[in-house]
């Protein structure tokens, strides 16, 4: 898959950086859940370097073609904590959505800290892996796309077959991402009477189901997997496919009241999984069901758990943090992508526009990292529970068919 990517690789495009906002300087010695959080993609990945190194642990890295914001590395760095044929394994993945690893690096940096967590996990059976940086384009330059603009939780899926249609972002792509900005009255009046015909939920639907036709539009799945798909792929082969339980915690913000974790079932539609998540985890939602605060989406990125680890038993969720209020979350996705496809937008537009980004996918408050943090780890030790359990009949049934 390594020379695949290779040959995927994106003509290049000079990017503009913004200049990074101000932000209030951090102590050296700051305490609480904070000081596992970072500023900077290059400063996330220190710090997750360090505590994997405080815990006697490798890192593996996987480098990207491209380089950060700031002229940096830009990898996906992954940490093993429990030998290759642990019989169970616990995934703890951050920036499937770049700009979202401020807020899943932070996490990962904190469980990576937790000494009990770990002997937990030592004595459930249990490695734990941690993916650092799924898209670390994204993660640098501030935006949820990786750099082919493709929403990588819309990029699983059958390259071979048509895609999924989206027949209501195809009505209002030219108003999802316009090509003024800021919108004209017109644009507002007729995605206004989109729902007041349609409502609420279908134009959520619309716009962040996933769409495989507009390459400069939001959410778009992409037409062949991308860098950071086929990375993955080998990651969860090397590490996935001798375990006989997989479970996977991706983090991810942007959706819900600020400061919530909740915890979506991200498995294929089956009861049996959902009724397991749903005793490790508690209060598990489902877009299934229509449950979760989550449209229904196409291409994602659990797919690639059954097909590189197809003899465990998998269970997981994405643990999804509330940000701000949606219609600002998507404003601020909408603009981002509007500048993506405005390259010669002036810099103070620029700085404002990611300013905005950024705030929408993570609250550098102290008070929202503690929430963050906590609900993390307590998903975390569930997952630990859940694995440490006798498995199911069925997953008993698997490992003799194999």
């Amino acid at each position: 898959m390594a020379d695949d990517a290779d040959r995927r690789k994106p003509p290049h495009r000079e990017r503009r950086a913004a200049p990074r906002p101000a932000r209030p300087s951090r102590p050296p010695g700051e305490s609480g859940a904070a000081r596992h959080f970072a500023q900077s993609y290059a400063e996330a990945r220190d710090k997750f370097f360090v505590a994997a190194r405080s815990r006697g642990l490798g890192v593996e890295t996987h480098v990207h073609p491209l380089t950060g914001r700031d002229g940096e590395m830009l990898a996906m760095d992954v940490a093993r904590d429990g030998e290759l044929a642990a019989p169970s394994l616990l995934v703890v993945s951050s920036a499937c959505h770049g700009v979202e690893g401020f807020c899943g690096s932070g996490v990962q940096v904190a469980l990576l800290g937790d000494t009990g967590f770990h002997d937990e996990a030592a004595a459930a059976g249990v490695a734990v892996l941690y993916i650092h940086g799924l898209n670390p384009h994204g993660f640098s330059w501030w935006r949820r796309t990786t750099n082919e603009n493709v929403d990588l939780n819309r990029n699983f899926r059958d390259f071979a077959a048509a895609p999924p249609a989206n027949a209501h972002y195809e009505e209002l792509a030219a108003l999802i991402v316009p090509e003024t900005w800021p919108p004209d009255a017109a644009t507002a009046a007729a995605l206004d009477a989109f729902v007041a015909e349609h409502g609420e939920r279908a134009l959520q639907q619309a716009i962040s189901g996933g769409q495989y036709a507009h390459p400069r539009g939001l959410f778009y799945g992409g037409n062949e997997p991308t860098w950071s798909h086929a990375t993955l792929r080998q990651v969860l082969h090397r590490h996935g496919a001798r375990c006989e339980r997989l479970a996977w915690i991706d983090l991810h913000t942007g959706l819900g009241p600020s400061g919530h974790g909740e915890r979506i079932f991200a498995c294929r539609d089956d009861a049996t999984a959902l009724a397991r998540a749903k005793r490790w985890w508690g209060d598990v939602t489902s877009f299934y069901d229509g449950s979760s605060t989550s449209a229904v989406l196409t291409g994602l990125m659990f797919n690639a758990a059954y097909e590189e680890a197809p003899q465990a038993e998998y269970t997981g969720i994405a643990l999804e943090y509330g940000t701000l209020p949606q219609n600002e979350v998507t404003l601020a996705l909408r603009a981002d992508q509007w500048l993506e496809n405005h390259p010669d937008t002036d810099d103070a537009t620029r700085a404002e526009i990611k300013r905005r980004l950024r705030d929408a996918f993570y609250v550098d408050s102290d008070e929202w990292k503690e929430k963050i943090v906590a609900q993390g780890v307590d998903a975390a030790r569930g997952a630990l529970r859940g694995l440490g359990a006798p498995p199911t009949p069925a997953a008993n049934d698997r490992r003799a068919a194999g």
